[in-house]
């Protein structure tokens, strides 16, 4: 390892597609379901890379060529020999929902003081980590590494090969429940980060408003905590959710009370007096995304940066990706939350939009949510109950699950089939969320149309 670390040190960076190959870098072979990285070694050679790392010797070249028993390994390890030699703190996050979108927050607010890598988009796999790792110069004062998991220890060795200073879960939900057998092993799985983090005595940082974060952590000392309350070492309070606006505050939250705001029925909104208290505006939407934005204050105090520079990486992030973007479409307000869906998130942006009180006709469009396994139609019919008590302007359901349930709603089972039905409906002046599994892609409605 260290001889192939060496040539990484003087390369120009790993590769691990072809289509993508850098002159002087580094090829590693990786097989999938459907491909073998092996076959292209030779072509990643002939487009610049210095070296490919192969694990079948039948495409073996000359010295350029480096034969290992499994490139996937090969590329883990060097992960981990490079984060172990710059010894740059390293945060890892994972959760059912909103990782992407706290990652980047983070960053966002740690950057106003320090050098920052992240993961880029959601590659937060057994591939995505080593990469974002290597991804690691020497003058990186932090990097975020982003760990996502649909099945049992996934989280365990994506700890084994980051070593994670800091930890934090965003959420934990029905996500991924074909892989994970249950609810119960989605909390297993998600807690196996804070299991790394007190193995090895290092900071748990945590939502104290989640009754089953608190539980995960608890007996544990060295936390660090955020919430709505005055018994955390951030308190916080949302304002407003149409863009999420929020309250923070490094000293005690003082008693005095206001009203509520109104348009937060499920979140405990009281809006106390804080001493040198800061509001940030970001341009997130939605009750969902205050937790995201409070984490990435909580990290910012956590490492003290300046109130003034918190608020400025919170107001700096602006979404991206199909994730709670809000966009005119006509004379309709589109909400774009497309990138991925589960029971969870599901819920909670259809909430968003019943709270959002400047709209009088709302359209749902939604997509299938994907991985669910034996709960699929249970989970599918629930969400579609929880609409009925509602009144509507349009609610359409894609996908063979939503297709598959008693519904009052036009069901098609293909998102071709609603696609053509789309070319005829009209809507002025409405709120349309647009929300589904990745594979359903339903920003296609947008992009195509």
């Amino acid at each position: 390892m260290k001889e192939l670390y060496q040539q990484f040190i003087a390369s120009a960076g790993v590769c691990t597609d072809t289509r993508k190959i850098v002159p002087n870098s580094i090829y590693f072979a990786l097989k999938g379901a459907s491909f073998d990285g092996n076959t292209f070694a030779a072509e990643a050679l002939n487009k610049g890379a210095t070296l490919a790392v192969i694990d079948n010797p039948a495409y073996q070249i000359d010295e350029r060529t480096l034969l290992v028993p499994d490139t996937l390994l090969a590329l883990q390890e060097l992960a981990n020999y490079h984060r172990r030699t710059l010894k740059t703190l390293i945060i890892g996050i994972t959760g059912s929902n909103g990782k992407t979108t706290t990652k980047e927050l983070i960053k966002s607010v740690l950057s106003e003081a320090m050098q920052v890598v992240a993961t880029e988009g959601n590659l937060n796999n057994a591939i995505g980590v080593p990469l974002t790792l290597l991804s690691i110069k020497p003058e990186t004062d932090i990097a975020i590494v982003e760990m996502g998991a649909n099945h049992p220890h996934e989280i365990a060795d994506l700890c084994r090969i980051a070593e994670p200073d800091y930890g934090y879960i965003t959420s934990i939900g029905k996500a991924h429940l074909e892989g994970f057998g249950s609810f119960e092993g989605v909390i297993k799985t998600k807690a196996e980060l804070y299991d790394y983090l007190k193995a090895h005595q290092k900071t748990i940082i945590y939502n104290a408003d989640d009754t089953l974060q608190q539980s995960l952590v608890e007996g544990y000392a060295n936390v660090y905590s955020f919430g709505t309350t005055d018994e955390v070492n951030v308190p916080v309070a949302c304002v407003a959710v149409q863009p999420v606006s929020i309250h923070f505050s490094e000293g005690a939250v003082l008693q005095t009370e206001e009203p509520a705001t109104k348009d937060l029925p499920y979140i405990d909104t009281t809006i106390k007096g804080f001493s040198g208290a800061t509001t940030a505006v970001s341009h997130l939407m939605g009750s969902y995304n205050f937790n995201n934005i409070a984490a990435a204050v909580a990290f910012g105090r956590y490492f003290r940066l300046p109130a003034a520079a918190i608020k400025r990486g919170v107001e700096k992030y602006v979404p991206h990706n199909n994730r709670s973007q809000l966009m005119a479409w006509g004379t309709n307000t589109l909400l774009l939350d497309a990138y991925n869906a589960n029971p969870s998130s599901m819920a909670a942006a259809i909430h968003n939009v019943l709270t959002m009180p400047n709209f009088t006709k709302k359209v749902l469009i939604l997509g299938d949510m994907f991985e669910l396994g034996d709960y699929a139609a249970a989970e599918h019919q629930q969400i579609v109950d929880s609409l009925t008590p509602h009144q509507w302007e349009g609610v359409y359901l894609i996908g063979q699950h939503f297709a598959q349930t008693k519904s009052p709603y036009p069901q098609y089972e293909t998102f071709e089939v609603f696609q053509e039905a789309f070319k005829q409906l009209t809507f002025t002046d409405s709120l349309i969320l647009i929300k589904g599994s990745r594979g359903m892609a339903l920003e296609r409605l947008i992009t195509n149309g």
